[in-house]
């Protein structure tokens, strides 16, 4: 092609076509810039089309990362109204409801001590940000929402914070102070572990009396 484009342009020099020759050297020229534009065009498909394909891999993890968040969460409010129905147990125990079982009352008591913290699955959006690609999500609904999301949990978990505080200050530091928690615990971690763990031993009304 190159070769029929030199050989046109010299046949019109030999016959002294000036102004032909400078109309088709335009011509060229303009085809020239036509290619070059064309293949610019190409190119910022082709890197739309790989930021798009980014986007939605995002996109993809984000909505991961939130229902394993929701399964994480859904999971919480069922131990902890697991929680709500024993300790209503225990203070019926407190309430002068007889205690048949020493063994079962101590698992009850330690069951709503217990205390698990939650976290929030966002690995997605914090390597989004870090890196600088948090323009790729080109839903500004969706960047909002995600911002939200974040800061709605920074201040859940300053509740939290404050909830642990007053659990650990009224309820564990009290009942450490008063009972012999070693043989409470061995007997706790022998009945979680099916015998594994811990020891059984002989708690009976004197192992509580305090509490």
């Amino acid at each position: 092609m190159i070769k029929f484009f030199r050989h046109i342009r010299q046949n019109l020099i030999m016959e002294n076509k000036t102004a032909k020759y400078f109309k088709y050297a335009i011509g060229e020229i303009v085809l020239v810039v036509i290619g070059i534009l064309i293949a610019l065009q190409i190119n910022n498909w082709n890197e739309e089309r790989k930021t798009r394909g980014k986007e939605i891999v995002y996109l993809n993890n984000i909505k991961s990362d939130l229902e394993n968040s929701v399964q994480q969460i859904e999971t919480f409010i069922l131990k902890r109204n697991e929680q709500i129905k024993t300790a209503n147990n225990i203070i019926e125990y407190f309430e002068g409801k007889p205690i048949q079982n020493w063994n079962d009352f101590n698992k009850k008591l330690i069951d709503i001590y217990s205390w698990e913290r939650f976290y929030l699955l966002k690995n997605t959006y914090e390597e989004l940000k870090n890196s600088g690609n948090l323009s790729l999500i080109s839903n500004n609904d969706i960047k909002k929402g995600l911002q939200d999301l974040e800061l709605l949990y920074a201040k859940l978990k300053i509740k939290e914070s404050h909830y642990r505080h007053d659990a650990e200050t009224t309820l564990h530091e009290g009942s450490y102070e008063m009972q012999n928690i070693h043989e409470m615990s061995n007997n706790y971690a022998y009945q979680m572990s099916n015998g594994k763990m811990g020891e059984l031993g002989e708690l009976n009304e004197n192992s509580f009396g305090d509490m």
